[in-house]
């Protein structure tokens, strides 16, 4: 890093009178109608004065402090994507796909609607649910579109005293917010000692005011729930639908069907199980689908295909109503869609599978240096809690090496640290998912380095509690951050 740019904002590096351009005079000007005087600066902007070759390199240097998959592994938990292939990304920029406009009509967008139609064909298949709609735009507008389709069908048989729906304690923080968004009031069930939905909790608070229930599985935990039938089984009596959030759909992919589990109503994470590129907060995608009996209440238009073999844009009455401009995010779509069709039927059960092998390898690798509350087969994810106390992870002690100070060091290495402190279940909570895409060299690396600062806290604690030692910004006050964060550049006086 050049230590002319490096750390410095483009407004430290402007000089006045530098110039980065030259343009041409404008030969029509006279033939323009003059800025209104009251519209026009009577004083210039406060902006940056620099030249082209150093505003290249300060945005250069400042991309090469970025983290991404394309320059680390990510073993960050729970729903994020960590693979890009690149040529979705050729595939998302062809013409055919960037250029159409959604009010073109039917007969100017049959290719477009194909990929959508088939898109959602190919996750029912994989799921075992009748229809999709892939207009939501992220995992949790799918919570919400889902569990509007839910308040939708109760509705719809003048049943509205259901306002309640059961959430657990090991799901995904979004659904209570997503119910809650929906309008509905939320029920915690807990959970036993290993990690799964405690049936007698949840049968305590089943009742006619119950809408459904949600489940994330694997669950939060990485823990693949064992009594969902019976779990059916107890809420379908009541009157209620099953929600299945699956956010965390990788480890089961090509292996089993939540449609065939009793569930009645699920979205997926396209920017995750599908390849589809999520940094910072977007652009996302969350497909909902629903049994046989539900299609009616998907949102907006929804994509048919006619008995001519062609495809058209279609309004239901019945419908919840439109949750998103047109399709969604296509772009995403057309990503997912390239994907789907690499793996093919006969490699994507190879997802699921992958997905928990690496996770375990990792959890038996580490579990002699990282205290694991529940043994036993994860799925794609798993949780440790903190350090064992032989390493130097005493809760009670002050001075003790605590999950921050881990990922921190973590980052010393070239690593992304881990999701800390989620699921709340456990004090010092570090939920390691490396998906089905990195290799066994990478996974022996990030288990070395995590050996290598376990034996650093037992050996000298306080090194580790000051890491890190080798980033651009060490150790921000995160609290005075959000507080008191300066996002607008301000010139001295």
């Amino acid at each position: 890093m050049n230590n002319t740019y490096y750390g410095k904002l483009i407004f430290e590096l402007s000089k006045e009178g530098r110039r980065g351009y030259s343009l041409p005079a404008n030969p029509w000007a006279a033939h323009h109608t003059p800025i209104p005087a009251h519209l026009q600066r009577t004083t210039p902007a406060a902006l940056p004065e620099a030249d082209e070759q150093t505003v290249a390199r300060h945005y250069t240097n400042m991309s090469n402090n970025n983290f991404g998959v394309d320059t680390g592994f990510y073993p960050l938990g729970s729903c994020t994507m960590k693979y890009n292939p690149k040529i979705n990304e050729e595939v998302a920029a062809l013409p055919g796909f960037t250029q159409p406009h959604p009010a073109a009509g039917d007969a100017n967008l049959q290719g477009a609607l194909r990929l959508y139609y088939e898109t959602g064909r190919i996750l029912s298949e994989l799921t075992g649910l009748a229809e999709f709609t892939i207009n939501p735009y992220a995992g949790a507008h799918g919570e919400l579109t889902g569990l509007m389709v839910i308040r939708a069908y109760h509705r719809s048989r003048g049943d509205v005293q259901r306002t309640k729906i059961i959430v657990p304690d090991s799901a995904h923080g979004t659904n209570p917010a997503s119910a809650a968004v929906a309008g509905l009031k939320i029920v915690q069930v807990k959970s036993t000692p290993e990690g799964t939905v405690d049936l007698d909790s949840l049968r305590s608070v089943l009742g006619p005011d119950i809408a459904g229930m949600m489940m994330t599985n694997p669950n939060t935990l990485g823990i693949f729930e064992t009594h969902i039938p019976e779990i059916a089984r107890m809420v379908h009596e009541c009157g209620g639908l099953m929600y299945y959030d699956g956010a965390n759909f990788n480890p089961i992919l090509g292996v089993c069907r939540p449609g065939d589990m009793g569930f009645d109503v699920m979205h997926i994470n396209l920017h995750k199980t599908f390849s589809t590129p999520h940094g910072g907060g977007g652009p996302g995608s969350g497909p909902v689908g629903v049994r046989s009996g539900l299609e009616q209440f998907l949102p907006n238009p929804r994509v048919l295909r006619r008995d001519d073999g062609t495809f058209t844009m279609a309004e239901c009455p019945e419908a919840l109503g439109r949750i998103s401009s047109w399709l969604g995010n296509f772009g995403i779509i057309v990503r997912a869609y390239a994907y789907l069709l690499t793996l093919g039927r006969e490699h994507v059960g190879q997802v699921g599978r992958l997905a928990v092998l690496g996770a375990n390898y990792i959890k038996e690798c580490l579990k002699d240096c990282y205290k694991l509350p529940i043994d036993g087969l994860c799925k794609h994810e798993f949780v440790f809690d903190g350090l064992r106390p032989e390493y130097g992870g005493e809760h009670s002690d002050p001075a003790h090496v605590t999950t921050l100070d881990v990922a921190k060091r973590l980052l010393d290495f070239g690593f992304h640290a881990p999701t800390i402190y989620f699921p709340l279940l456990f004090h010092e909570s570090l939920m390691i998912e490396p998906t089905e895409t990195e290799s066994k060299e990478t996974l022996d690396t990030f288990i070395a380095t995590l050996r290598q600062i376990a034996e650093e806290a037992k050996a000298d604690p306080a090194m580790v509690k000051a890491a890190p030692h080798h980033t651009p910004i060490r150790r921000p006050d995160d609290v005075l951050a959000v507080k008191a964060g300066k996002f607008v550049y301000q010139p001295e006086a």
